[in-house]
């Protein structure tokens, strides 16, 4: 456990900070993955730009770590009383019962953006996700993913298919497809997790959106007959030769390939496949025969077609301890201009709201963008909330659900034996 020490390189700064409190460093630290170089361009960019005069006040100062090294890394500085003013932290140490929540070192962006009135540039849907995934708002949410079902706009119109509002539709359309010899949906099956996020998304869909939360806190089982109803769902659609042969062993290059060159009617992905869809030597089919639409809903069940799931990439906290007024000053003109700064010059999409225009970038990335400032509420993906061997185990038995090895009850009696085992 940490003890709550002072910030290492807190300067002689100001303590009133309004909503934030802590006392102002005398450099804006910020650390983040070698991994992520997107970050730290577009925050010196701001530098440069639009919080210049945030940054003339307290220099931007850059940190760089690993991805594998995040966790030894943060719990070691934290320690020492070195945490940088902004960083990369694991979503474990962050949530309120985390090493880093309990030493009161984790700033609530939610009262300092407030305090700043700045608060409105923070879209409702990465809010919700931010809040759901670790227990407040504790993260800046500089990448923003939402999923749901790319399809092929020319095959669907070909085939008289509309966009599948129940999974009921979803299964009929794939028939269709089947019958004129089209794979229905590809998903990179040798990866684990595109297979237990349709399962996932059923189970969403069926009980609604506090699904896992349930399952978390005990209030539920996976063994409880509305989530082996997932279980059963998708492994009828893979039965049925949905996925086409050998899925199962498909990875994820194979698997965007084969809907980006038309073999596959759809696939389950994340908004992360824009890259692949603005990019002309992979996209064989256009931009223009790119559709997006959420998982369907389930008849008779708890959830919304409009709940769509998300992840708002690797957190990045403020150090509580640090969030002084000049701090304060500098994550709210982020909060202000990151959105724009980074789809205009990365085609990255936040969950920052985007003040200003945007030229230049693709109708497949503006329309993901639009429709994420729509969203009101989000869920999470299946094992968001699980330990690290269960998440491991629902990926490794998946393959055996989807090839009919494993029964769905068995499938969700051992995932939950697993979570027993490891609270």
């Amino acid at each position: 456990p940490l003890a709550a020490c002072a910030g290492g390189n807190a300067g002689s700064g100001s303590t009133d900070a309004g909503g934030a409190g802590g006392t102002d460093p005398d450099t804006f630290t910020v650390m983040t993955a070698n991994e992520n170089p997107v970050l730290s361009d577009e925050l010196d960019a701001l530098a440069d730009g639009a919080c210049k005069a945030e940054n003339k006040a307290l220099p931007i100062e850059h940190q760089k770590v690993a991805q594998a090294d995040v966790v030894q890394k943060v719990t070691l500085l934290a320690s020492q009383g070195a945490l940088a003013t902004h960083t990369i932290a694991g979503t474990a140490l962050i949530r309120p019962d985390g090493d880093l929540g309990k030493a009161g070192l984790v700033g609530d962006l939610k009262a300092a953006l407030e305090d700043a009135g700045t608060w409105d540039n923070v879209l409702p849907a990465a809010a919700s996700t931010v809040e759901q995934v670790y227990g407040g708002m504790f993260s800046m949410p500089y990448q923003y993913n939402i999923e749901g079902i790319f399809y092929n706009k020319q095959i669907f119109a070909d085939n008289g298919i509309e966009e599948p509002q129940t999974w009921d539709d979803l299964v009929d359309a794939a028939a269709t497809l089947q019958d004129a010899g089209i794979v229905p949906m590809t998903e990179a099956g040798a990866n684990g997790w595109p297979l237990t996020r349709i399962l996932g998304m059923y189970i969403y869909r069926n009980v609604g959106p506090d699904a896992m939360t349930a399952i978390q806190s005990g209030d539920a089982k996976l063994t409880d007959p509305e989530y082996v109803a997932g279980a059963e769902a998708l492994q009828k659609f893979a039965e049925d030769g949905n996925f086409g042969e050998g899925f199962s062993t498909r990875d994820g290059d194979t698997s965007s390939n084969m809907f980006l060159t038309g073999q596959a009617a759809m696939t389950y992905d994340g908004t992360w496949l824009l890259s692949a869809i603005n990019d002309p030597d992979r996209n064989q089919i256009g931009g223009e025969n790119v559709g997006f639409m959420p998982f369907p809903e389930v008849d008779g069940g708890k959830g919304s077609i409009d709940q769509y799931p998300a992840n708002a990439g690797a957190p990045m906290i403020v150090n509580a301890e640090q969030f002084g007024p000049k701090v304060q000053d500098w994550i709210s003109c982020i909060a202000e201009n990151y959105g724009q700064q980074a789809l205009q010059d990365a085609g990255v999409i936040s969950g920052f709201k985007v003040n200003g225009e945007v030229t230049d970038i693709s109708e497949n990335t503006a329309e993901i963008q639009q429709r994420i400032e729509g969203i009101d509420e989000t869920v999470l993906w299946f094992e968001a909330l699980f330990d690290p061997k269960s998440n491991s185990l629902a990926s490794t038995n998946v393959t055996l659900l989807t090839t009919g090895q494993m029964s769905p009850e068995d499938y969700m009696k051992d995932l939950q034996a697993s979570l027993d085992a490891n609270k």
